[in-house]
């Protein structure tokens, strides 16, 4: 039952009939995965309809994965989300940063002269430094998203 899914859009929102198109899945299987996975929890608005974030339609894939392409029970699933979800927690807490598909951008010494002297700041310090490697990432997500 190997499908590809179709990419997902930028958008901050999605209707329960865009996830289900994104995913592979009916909007009444959605509607059951609510009940069964405590991680799907879309925002719900006037008239209980329901908007989900981007977040939620990769959660929303890993399951069908799980279930659809893996083999997994729904009880198996469950387990298994609740094992990666706390694995992923773990790995923040340690430190370290959950993006797929974004690789750790390294500094070398003429990144930092170049920055130092386009922005005036002293990179002798950790705090800077830091500031420098967090500045790349969000350049390297920008390009990321405009490519999307």
């Amino acid at each position: 039952m190997e499908k590809t899914l179709p990419p997902i859009p930028a958008k901050r929102y999605f209707t329960i009939g865009e996830v289900g198109d994104l995913c592979g899945v009916k909007p009444h299987v959605l509607r059951y995965w609510e009940q069964e996975f405590t991680q799907v929890r879309p925002m719900k608005r006037r008239g209980n309809r329901r908007y989900s974030q981007h977040h939620e339609v990769l959660m929303i894939r890993r399951i069908r994965d799980l279930l659809y392409d893996q083999g997994f029970t729904i009880s198996g699933a469950r387990n298994k989300m609740q094992e990666l979800l706390q694995t992923e927690r773990d790995k923040k807490r340690n430190g370290e940063v959950m993006l797929d598909g974004v690789e750790v951008l390294e500094v070398d010494d003429a990144d930092l002269e170049e920055f130092q002297d386009s922005q005036g700041v002293d990179l002798t310090d950790e705090g800077a430094f830091q500031l420098l490697q967090v500045r790349r990432e969000l350049f390297e997500i920008r390009e990321l998203l405009v490519v999307a």
